[in-house]
């Protein structure tokens, strides 16, 4: 796992550690040092830790005039034990929300599980977003925890979405690409 890096192709366009907006504001990392594990598997330093134990993420790209941020994760995501939701949202989405971000495509094709509790804090977020025309996808959520998100009645307030070749987008064109496809999904 130590060699799955977040994505950096987008970096010469935006990064959280010079965004004053950002949780992650003046963050620094160590290339050399290993520290954080999921799993007790080292992961790359570039990651961000957010209080949760076995999630991480990195945020890719904030957009703060068409209000929308794409967050990569990586690791496990549970509810059930470490409520990661809860998490997610109070360290990360809460504070983009309160700058103005309302759209949310969170790229989830490195979560190795998932496991959820009760809807409360979907449905909290979803109705918090609804005033301001807001969404959250999952983009390229791994099949067995597709299944498990599905079972749980979770894609009733968070969209999941395929796009294998999301890295051949430059950010705002892949932004554009999710809010059309659920636009179009939203007036069927």
């Amino acid at each position: 796992m130590h060699d799955i890096e977040p994505y950096s192709n987008w970096r010469h366009v935006y990064t959280s550690e010079h965004d004053a907006n950002s949780p992650f504001y003046e963050r620094t990392y160590n290339e050399f040092e290993y520290t954080q594990t999921v799993y007790n598997y080292y992961i790359h330093p570039q990651w961000d830790y957010i209080e949760s134990p076995n999630l991480y993420l990195k945020l890719l790209m904030v957009d703060y005039e068409e209000h929308y941020a794409i967050i990569e994760l990586i690791g496990e995501w549970n509810d059930a034990i470490d409520n990661d939701i809860m998490t997610l949202r109070r360290e990360v989405t809460d504070k983009l929300y309160q700058a103005g971000i309302t759209q949310y495509i969170l790229i989830t094709e490195n979560i190795l599980n998932f496991h959820s509790s009760d809807d409360s804090y979907y449905e909290d977020w979803i109705e918090q977003l609804f005033d301001d025309s807001g969404w959250v996808t999952l983009l390229n959520l791994p099949i067995q925890s597709q299944h498990d998100f599905k079972q749980a009645k979770l894609h009733h307030y968070i969209e999941m979405l395929e796009v294998h070749n999301w890295r051949t987008y430059k950010p705002f064109h892949l932004y554009k690409l999710i809010k059309s496809t659920i636009e179009n999904r939203l007036t069927l």
